[in-house]
């Protein structure tokens, strides 16, 4: 779902861009290079996203989203009306004590698998939210571009942002800062930046309250996330690394600008995490995960698993969504509780 795919291209952003009523900016309306708007709320409405700026006349109406994450930042905007749909893998978990359990019974799920340019069509949307790698992607011709050329515009998961010189890696800015972007974002997109803002300083108070708790000596932590020969991780772009980092702990994959890629066990086992999270989605269940981390030989003097120091969290928390703010709580009380070797 998560490894990285080819560099998205000029035109190709221009042509995502013409759907529910956008078209790409054109410069002269600000000078100042910075998004704008006429009498916040209304439309026209100019925003950027992974740095195409684009003008909205008019809120889309038949949204459609790809995964957990980019489908509850609608539904804690409020905008589960705007929704024809979205598809999602069985990843949200319980849902009885979210706050977005009714929206979840009101729009439609299209599929339990990946999203696709059919499901799309068939659902009659006028613009796609998802990521690189999280819906979009070259390999299965669903992309910006391609939804461009049917008139669909697309909005892109800002975790996901491509950069570098080859346009393979992934994130622009650190993870819970692209959440509060994607949020103030689709706030002037459909008019509703009071709640937008609402939420980003509820979620930016719950990060200070637990950042303030942080122990006086932060472990080391490594995401795990899956793969054998090889683990698949997050870099300093993906939810992970500001999860535990606010949360006290010392993210031993922090130097990889990246959000989700792999490494080298040698890598792993020369940074000695404290610490190891386990992300619990997929059909390799945690306590598989689990297993495997505590017999696999090379590990075995790893702090994390010599003192058997292996925490789970859902996938619908450790990817960018509203429920990192929360994640990041409780992983700190974990944190706090932990006894490094250090």
């Amino acid at each position: 779902m998560r490894r990285p795919t080819a560099p998205l291209t000029v035109l190709a952003l221009a042509l995502a861009l013409t759907g529910c009523g956008a078209k790409v900016a054109d410069d002269r309306n600000d000078t100042s290079g910075r998004p704008s708007s006429r009498n916040s709320g209304h439309y026209p409405v100019t925003v950027e996203n992974c740095g195409t700026r684009t003008t909205y006349d008019k809120a889309p109406r038949r949204v459609v989203t790809n995964d957990v994450g980019i489908t509850e930042i609608m539904f804690a905007l409020g905008l589960e009306d705007r929704m024809a749909g979205y598809a999602m893998p069985d990843d949200k978990g319980d849902l009885d004590g979210l706050p977005w359990k009714a929206a979840y019974g009101k729009v439609p799920r299209l599929s339990e698998k990946a999203l696709t340019k059919e499901m799309v069509l068939d659902a009659r949307a006028d613009l796609v939210f998802a990521g690189w790698n999280y819906g979009f992607g070259e390999d299965t011709g669903l992309t910006p571009a391609a939804l461009g050329r049917l008139g669909i515009g697309s909005y892109v998961l800002t975790e996901s942002c491509h950069h570098g010189a080859d346009g393979t890696a992934r994130g622009v800015m650190p993870p819970l800062e692209a959440l509060y972007t994607d949020l103030t974002t689709l706030g002037k997109i459909f008019g509703v930046e009071d709640r937008a803002a609402a939420l980003v300083k509820k979620y930016r108070r719950q990060v200070a309250d637990a950042a303030a708790q942080a122990p006086a000596r932060r472990p080391s932590v490594f995401l795990y996330d899956d793969g054998r020969d090889k683990p698949l991780t997050a870099g300093a772009y993906a939810g992970p690394h500001d999860i535990i980092t606010k949360a006290g702990g010392d993210h031993v994959m922090k130097d990889l600008k990246d959000s989700w890629t792999t490494v080298g066990w040698e890598t792993v086992v020369a940074r000695k995490p404290d610490v190891i999270v386990i992300n619990n989605y997929g059909d390799t269940s945690a306590a598989q995960k689990k297993a495997f981390l505590e017999s696999y030989a090379p590990l075995a003097g790893v702090p994390a698993v010599k003192h058997h120091r292996i925490y789970v969290m859902d996938y619908a928390e450790l990817v960018e969504s509203p429920r990192n703010p929360a994640a990041i709580g409780d992983l700190a009380r974990y944190l706090r509780g932990v006894r490094t070797d250090r």
